[in-house]
């Protein structure tokens, strides 16, 4: 079935955040449907139909086809709107490391919250063996970060000059435990990319909707999650 318009399936504050927003700065007519999928069967079964693992984000395109994997969603997206400059062209110099980075932080850090959001997953119910989970994961996540930061030379942006789907991805996921401050202090060079890319005044309405600042949002939970 052909549609005029992309459907993701996702949730305020989730992975689905940065596809959103990819496609508002496209210009691309969308529907959300809300299926924060942690809250239970009633939620996964939302997704289903379209994703066997019941998982967010899940993005359907206007002709119907399926796609899963936030980065895989990102990189489709960007590639299939050159005109944007959301990422850069198969030639351009900066391709391998967009590449680099975009596999790397599904690889090596987006996937520890299915652990870090949920420890009883592996651990059963010893609060002591969830929360040294929990602690594991936020160094973790940010050995990660740090380590990103050192490998890269940002511009404005993480790759140059020019915004990528690069920076909405890491911009959203900072946010994420264990919590931008902390981001900020291992990742110092990433930190004006993010911080710029919350001020970009073509998703300030979009952020108010699917992803709110309020006070004291960079601390939140930071030493819990």
């Amino acid at each position: 079935m052909v549609s005029s318009a992309y459907t993701i399936y996702g949730a305020l504050g989730s992975g689905s955040v940065p596809v959103e927003a990819t496609l508002t700065l496209l210009g691309q007519p969308y529907a959300v449907i809300e299926a924060p999928t942690w809250e239970g069967e009633s939620q996964q079964a939302k997704v289903a139909a379209v994703n066997p693992l019941r998982q967010i984000p899940t993005l359907v395109t206007p002709a119907g086809e399926v796609i899963t994997e936030s980065a895989a969603m990102l990189i489709w997206l960007a590639d299939n709107h050159p005109q944007a400059g959301l990422s850069p062209a198969l030639d351009a110099p900066e391709r391998a490391q967009f590449l680099r980075w975009m596999t790397f932080i599904p690889a090596s850090i987006y996937a520890l919250f299915w652990v870090r959001d949920e420890p009883a997953r592996l651990v059963g119910d010893d609060a002591a063996m969830q929360a040294r989970v929990k602690a594991a994961t936020a160094e973790r996540i940010a050995d990660c970060w740090a380590m990103m930061d050192s490998q890269i030379s940002p511009g404005a942006y993480l790759l140059g000059d020019q915004m990528s789907v690069l920076d909405l991805y890491v911009t959203v996921i900072s946010r994420w435990g264990p919590r931008r401050v902390r981001f900020y202090e291992v990742a110092p060079k990433m930190a004006a990319v993010v911080r710029r890319v919350d001020a970009d005044p073509r998703l300030t309405a979009f952020w108010a909707e699917r992803f709110p600042f309020f006070e004291g949002w960079e601390r939140l939970g930071q030493q819990a999650g």
